[in-house]
């Protein structure tokens, strides 16, 4: 098993992949993530305990944000050389206006409305952090899972 990758309550759990209150240089959250998500799964070492959300929850919401397809932003990492090509190509995929005030407040917000509560609590308990009142939303338990917060 890779390092950075440890087994935990959700399955193999990677611990290098941002989180998703990491800004990309949009100002998007949850994008540095992403991208990072794709290259691992491109490289084939993306755990099957991501596989199975991979391109949905936040990936498929920040997609649907921006107007376009998961699958989008996939072929722009594929068939980038660097960091420099990567950047020029999500660019031309993005909308000129990312309203990233928008997606950064859902990003933060998801799972505190009344309708996701139950769920929350129900991620919470499965991960034995049912008694923690820190962790009020979906991000949040991405970073308590992945050992961001202890």
């Amino acid at each position: 098993m890779e390092k950075n990758i440890v087994d935990g309550p959700t399955g193999e759990t990677c611990l290098d992949l941002p989180s998703p209150y990491v800004a990309h240089h949009t100002g998007l959250l949850h994008l540095p993530r992403f991208l990072a998500k794709i290259k691992k799964h491109l490289s084939g070492n993306l755990p099957a305990s991501y596989q199975r959300n991979f391109t949905k929850g936040f990936d498929g919401f920040l997609c649907l944000h921006l107007g376009i397809e998961p699958d989008q932003i996939i072929e722009c990492v594929k068939n980038s050389e660097n960091q420099k090509e990567l950047d020029e190509k999500l660019k031309s995929i993005f909308p000129s206006d990312l309203s990233p005030h928008i997606w950064n407040r859902k990003v933060v917000q998801m799972g505190t409305a009344d309708i996701a509560k139950d769920k929350l609590k129900e991620v919470k308990n499965n991960l034995g952090a049912s008694d923690r009142d820190d962790i009020i939303s979906f991000a949040d338990v991405i970073d308590f899972d992945e050992g961001k917060i202890t």
